[in-house]
């Protein structure tokens, strides 16, 4: 036998082995899957290094803004307080219950700076990553806030546990130090910038987005209840499926099913059927006519 042609074999034996073996670990459920033990070590490891190129590839062509400007500090000092502490703790503050017993475990972020660059804590928080734990908060925070976030990581390092105190203290939520527009204020970006837009340019009936409108149903967490195509999801059989849903005559029995009236009961489910299980689940206008627009291409 050549060998090149031994060679070529003893690689297609050793590929099937090991495709055997990830069947065999997969539905033998060897792996414990719990997050009340750790994930093997070489397994955190790949997992690590596969987010850290993963995230370095997407974040190369972000230009951060100015980051050091004092209101801008202040109010990622606030936002950090409310969104990021309960996982990630702060100087002289502990980690909440729900962040001490993830895995794999979110570290504290005082060193965020040693293994990130801005442009990067930007991407994670603003997208999230997916089996972590860590969540995308592109719906829930505007690209100010996150930038504001990022600057105050920035200073982490820095900071005494009193200087931390004394930053976070502040009970205003973040809207309120956004008002903060006098003299000295730094003027906030625009909402989404041209380097991190991931709209498809593509819009339904309702001036949305529809690329933008599938990624919010499932930032609203759509499709734990719903069945949506085009969404990864288990299956659930909690609300009705969406499929054909631009087809349907009617929205939840009650309202003619055009752009204008999806909008209005994304939003205000309750107010159309009061007795509905769909909850209220705090969509903003823009984001209920992205979901709409998405909504309408499902005949």
């Amino acid at each position: 036998m050549k060998p090149a042609l031994a060679l070529a074999l003893a690689a297609a034996l050793l590929a099937t082995l090991a495709a055997a073996a990830g069947v065999a670990v997969v539905y033998s459920g060897a792996y414990n899957v719990s997050a009340t033990t750790q994930h093997w070590q070489p397994v955190y490891s790949l997992l690590e290094i596969t987010m850290r190129h993963s995230v370095r590839l997407r974040a190369r062509a972000i230009e951060p803004p100015a980051l050091d400007a004092p209101q801008r500090i202040a109010r990622g000092a606030v936002l950090y307080r409310d969104k990021c502490v309960q996982c990630h703790g702060g100087p002289g503050v502990a980690q909440g219950d729900i962040g001490k017993s993830l895995q794999p475990l979110p570290g504290p972020l005082v060193d965020a700076l040693q293994r990130w660059r801005p442009r990067e804590i930007y991407w994670i928080t603003r997208h999230g990553i997916k089996m972590s734990g860590m969540p995308a908060w592109q719906f829930r925070l505007d690209d100010a806030q996150l930038w504001d976030i990022v600057a105050f990581v920035q200073r982490l390092p820095a900071l005494t546990p009193q200087a931390y105190a004394d930053l976070t203290q502040d009970a205003r939520p973040p809207a309120a130090l956004a008002e903060n527009t006098g003299a000295g204020a730094e003027p906030r970006p625009a909402l989404v910038s041209p380097a991190t837009a991931t709209a498809s340019g593509t819009q339904g009936a309702t001036g949305g987005d529809i690329e933008r409108g599938r990624q919010a149903l499932y930032q609203y967490a759509c499709s734990a209840c719903h069945t949506i195509p085009g969404i990864t999801g288990a299956s659930p059989n909690v609300g009705p499926p969406l499929r054909g849903l631009a087809s349907r005559s009617l929205i939840a029995g009650r309202l003619a099913n055009t752009p204008d009236n999806l909008v209005h009961w994304l939003r205000h489910p309750k107010a159309v059927k009061p007795q509905s299980a769909m909850p209220d689940m705090g969509v903003t206008e823009a984001h209920a006519r992205d979901m709409a627009a998405y909504l309408g291409t499902l005949h």
